[in-house]
């Protein structure tokens, strides 16, 4: 499991439903729901190999 910063519960948490993709600007990042409230989480990865 995937965790990130949720600004809703103002605290770390596990995502639920995480998916890995790839922003406009060729990074990666993941994208799921806060465990807890399921609020949409956003956590920036890193730069995409070409």
């Amino acid at each position: 499991m995937a965790e990130g910063y949720c600004v809703k519960c103002k605290s770390k948490a596990e995502m639920i439903d995480a998916k890995e993709v790839t922003m406009k600007n060729g990074r990666k990042a993941m994208k799921g729901k806060c465990k807890k409230c399921g609020t949409g989480m956003y956590k920036i990865l890193g730069i995409a190999k070409k």
